[in-house]
């Protein structure tokens, strides 16, 4: 009944789950046919490529969402319907959690995770939290809200990182399927520092840019990006983009002055500056930017992360790894797996499948939802419905 439940906590948030009153009750009578099968099956049903192995490295750990290294090596992990941030250390090396250390609690729908400097930074679903890390067997420091009164509701994972300029970045989705926001700071990814202090916004028209991460050796930051809903099975198209920095300013005078600079689109078109049917504004959309790379619609991508580590072949090196959470809004399921998406002179070249088996014909027992690369080279994926974190090898 756990993972039931955990499963249907974690579908029905989503603010394209909750529509009209009849499309709800259909949606809620399709989460639980395909959620009741959740536990009857098992690591060995996850395909990989030929000489690759998928073990669990912590499992029974609720709604595990993102994760990060810590700089003393232990993988961290959001646990979002716990209100918790839990510590996985691995101090025997030997490819398993040795425990699952609570190391903070009492929060509120945490969701981003990034250690920075001397601070380990929670993206809660109202505000960005700060701790002074001291070890992950050490208590951390009193609870800093650095960023307070974020919009709630809808979209309500707050994805928080650093990039290579010392900026801190906060992705917020938006609060609706297709709207015309109010509040600037949503469908956007907004920039600070550190400290909290200098917000504004860096990039809008991104309905659902839950990851984003930066190309190794660049300064590009690549996101995803989740389209919307009610358009079919196969439109509009998932996204990743290379998310630049427009001419803005500060979301104080953009809620009356409007944004300038890079805009991706949402809520006026999708794709490749397709306009939307709501709107049909096809001259604001030949002014956006379009997705470097399309993916098939409703396969809800959210983390994603570029092989950086010496573990896996060199031929993997650089490219870049997607988990697909799945779909919901579709008649025919997709996504429940780990893409790889490859690389070539820095540009996206194709996709293919790199982890898949979660997904049983129109049930899945699996929702992968991050993707990191640890420190001995190892993939490490979390699947917030079996309440697992996975990790990756390859000994050939």
């Amino acid at each position: 009944m756990k993972i039931l439940s955990d499963c249907l906590a974690n579908k029905l948030t989503s603010p394209s789950l909750q529509p009209k009153p009849i499309r709800a009750t259909i949606i809620l009578l399709f989460f639980l046919a395909f959620c009741s099968k959740a536990a009857l099956s098992s690591i060995e049903e996850i395909h990989l490529p030929p000489g690759f192995k998928i073990d669990v490295f912590a499992s029974d750990l609720g709604t595990p969402r993102f994760m990060a290294f810590s700089p003393d090596g232990v993988l961290f992990a959001t646990i979002i319907n716990g209100g918790k941030v839990v510590a996985l250390p691995d101090k025997n090396k030997d490819g398993k959690a040795d425990r699952v250390i609570t190391f903070i609690s009492g929060l509120n729908r945490p969701h981003g995770i990034a250690f920075y400097r001397d601070y380990l930074y929670i993206g809660e679903t109202d505000e960005i939290v700060r701790f002074k890390y001291n070890g992950f067997d050490s208590p951390p420091g009193k609870k800093e809200v650095i960023v307070p009164n974020l919009p709630i509701g809808g979209h309500f994972t707050r994805t928080v990182r650093f990039g290579p300029d010392g900026k801190m970045y906060v992705s917020i989705g938006s609060s609706c399927n297709i709207c015309e926001e109010k509040d600037k700071r949503r469908a956007a990814i907004l920039q600070f520092n550190p400290d909290g202090t200098g917000g504004r916004i860096f990039a809008k028209g991104l309905r659902n840019a839950v990851g984003f991460t930066w190309r190794p050796g660049t300064e590009e930051m690549w996101a995803t990006d989740n389209g919307r809903d009610w358009l079919g099975d196969n439109l509009p198209p998932e996204e990743i983009d290379i998310v630049k920095e427009g001419n803005h300013r500060d979301w104080g005078s953009n809620q009356e002055g409007g944004y300038l600079g890079n805009n991706y689109g949402w809520p006026y078109c999708y794709g490749d500056r397709i306009p939307d049917p709501r709107y049909n504004n096809a001259d604001f959309c030949k002014s956006t930017t379009p997705p470097a790379f399309q993916m098939q619609a409703h396969s809800a991508p959210l983390g994603l992360t570029f092989y950086t580590g010496k573990l896996f072949p060199p031929q993997y090196r650089g490219d870049l790894f997607v988990a697909f959470h799945g779909s919901w809004n579709r008649s025919v399921p997709t996504g429940y797996k780990v893409v790889r998406i490859k690389i070539k002179n820095g540009k996206p070249e194709g996709i293919e499948d790199f982890a898949t088996g979660w997904l049983k014909g129109s049930r899945a027992w699996g929702r992968p939802v991050d993707v990191v690369v640890g420190p001995n080279g190892g993939l490490y994926v979390s699947d917030d419905m079996g309440g697992v974190v996975y990790r990756i090898t390859w000994s050939k």
